[in-house]
């Protein structure tokens, strides 16, 4: 199994509890965004993960054995936590090169990860010489190079132009429909919106949430629609008999709280309003977010 679990995992440093008793599972099958504010513990919770650090107290395994323990990691777990880390005198193959040796990787993945990472026509180039974005593309062939089960990627769309967050995007979501475990932390909120299917929140190192994206977003949303009519006013009358308000809004368009399209569009039919548009009102990702997270940033600009 590619499954990634936590349990009880805690980190601390002197005083300062890093990670704090998180419990939950990284399923295989789908692209699982992780969330939280700086300093919530993302990080941390991926080195501790890759054995890069030791937990306090608790364990996270991969298919039920530590990174450590595992035959051939780089066969079973790909990572991209620094793009800035390779060595800026070799080459992008070479880079490849050195990281399939190690692995027991066959040498015909390095040809093949550099061509799927857009970076085949640089590749004898110096990595020094590659801007951020290629160095992330870099960052991710190597992630993929032993062809892993289980991904886990810290801002992979970092530095990536518009054409690289959509290759990325598409990827991410290919590697999950083969059955593989995907792990993105991002602090984009519409990247995540475009990508995830799950989400783990964090917030002071603690689970703040673990659930499918639209049970996410619709847990901390009211419902509401935006509807046009030619009759305001005897909408408005047939909806505060219903103990609903119609409000005003822009482009001569109303809004209505608390209240679905289909619901209300059964209530202006009989009552014979006409309706030139309706349609519900979702909350983004980022409302809910920062509804959810605001009491556990520990950085916050005042105004």
């Amino acid at each position: 199994m590619n499954s990634i679990e936590f349990r009880e995992l805690t980190k601390t440093y002197g005083d300062h509890r890093a990670v704090d008793g998180l419990t939950f599972d990284v399923l295989p099958g789908r692209v699982t965004g992780f969330l939280g504010p700086n300093g919530a513990g993302k990080s941390t919770t991926m080195r501790l993960l890759l054995g890069l650090d030791r937990p306090t107290s608790g364990t996270a395994l991969i298919g039920g054995r530590r990174y450590l323990d595992l035959q051939e990691p780089l066969r079973r777990v790909g990572a991209l936590l620094d793009a800035q880390s390779a060595h800026g005198g070799r080459t992008a193959r070479d880079h490849l090169h050195v990281l399939a040796a190690a692995g027991g990787i066959p040498v015909r993945r390095v040809d093949e990860v550099l061509e799927q990472s857009g970076l085949a026509t640089v590749a004898r180039k110096r990595i020094k010489s590659f801007s951020l974005g290629m160095r992330q593309r870099l960052g991710i062939a190597a992630a993929l190079l032993g062809d892993p089960g289980v991904l886990l990627l810290d801002e992979p769309t970092n530095g990536l132009d518009p054409e690289g967050i959509i290759w990325i995007r598409e990827l991410m979501r290919s590697l999950a429909a083969e059955g593989r475990t995907v792990l993105v932390s991002s602090h984009l909120m519409s990247e995540t919106s475009a990508l995830a299917d799950h989400l783990v929140v964090l917030g002071n190192g603690r689970l703040l949430a673990d659930t499918s994206m639209q049970e996410f977003i619709n847990s901390r949303s009211t419902p509401r629609v935006r509807l046009r009519t030619s009759d305001p006013v005897r909408l408005r009358v047939a909806l505060a008999r219903e103990g609903f308000e119609l409000q005003s809004a822009e482009d001569g368009r109303w809004t209505v709280e608390d209240v679905h399209a289909e619901q209300l569009g059964v209530l202006a039919a009989r009552e014979g309003v006409p309706l030139l548009e309706l349609a519900d009102e979702r909350a983004s990702l980022e409302q809910a977010y920062l509804d959810l997270t605001a009491d556990h940033a520990r950085f916050t600009a005042t105004h």
